[in-house]
């Protein structure tokens, strides 16, 4: 069983994973352990390494999720496999760090690659406004995440907003405006339930259903 979490920085996706990971007994994967080599250089000169930056990304998410499916471990996974492509690499072409070249080379690469793997059994959205997440990035207090801009995040989500409309597959909602998982049960229950609920096959196939509901 394969299930991955997605969601704009700041929503809650690594707390989500850690609680349902623990619940199910599934092993709670936090993306690959290596060190992304090009990742220094892509914080000095953005625009040059950006590519080489994500192109290794998706070579280690590749083979950490080939690992896994070998393994036959079932997993929750922080990220979904596709944020990078659907999400953060357009935002950097439109952000003018990568080149539209780059970009649709880069687009290619990841069809590629996934059209080879199986899609998760179910992606969990996590959605939140711009002050959620602010709220939740300062509580957490990370240094390289305190001078994210508002409009920066702001337009994550709008991307995340028309990602998620689209994705084919099974989805679940969660709207963390309206449930906090980490600090009420009851809304991790009831998002417990609604998951229960999507593998019993309650939820017809690529529906997309709300946990707040």
């Amino acid at each position: 069983m394969q299930i991955a979490i997605s969601g704009n920085i700041g929503a809650g996706k690594t707390e989500l994973t850690k609680l349902l990971a623990r619940h199910y007994g599934y092993r709670a994967i936090y993306g690959p352990s290596e060190e992304n080599p090009y990742l220094s250089s892509f914080y000095e000169d953005m625009r040059r390494w950006s590519f080489n930056m994500m192109v290794h990304t998706l070579y280690a998410n590749t083979r950490q999720l080939v690992e896994l499916q070998q393994s036959g471990v079932s997993f929750v996974r922080d990220r979904s496999l596709y944020d990078d492509a659907a999400i953060f690499a357009p935002n950097l072409q439109s952000m003018g760090l990568m080149t539209t070249r780059d970009l649709n080379t880069y687009t290619h690469l990841f069809e590629l690659t996934y059209s080879l793997l199986p899609k998760p059994d179910l992606l969990i959205y996590v959605r939140g406004d711009v002050p959620t997440l602010i709220r939740h990035i300062q509580k957490r207090g990370r240094e390289l995440e305190s001078g994210i801009r508002l409009d920066y995040l702001s337009n994550l989500n709008e991307r995340y907003e028309r990602w998620a409309e689209q994705y084919e597959g099974k989805m679940l909602v969660v709207d963390t405006d309206e449930l906090d998982f980490v600090e009420r049960r009851e809304d991790l229950g009831h998002i417990i339930e609604k998951i229960d609920a999507d593998f019993n096959g309650l939820f017809g196939d690529g529906q997309n259903t709300n946990a707040n509901n």
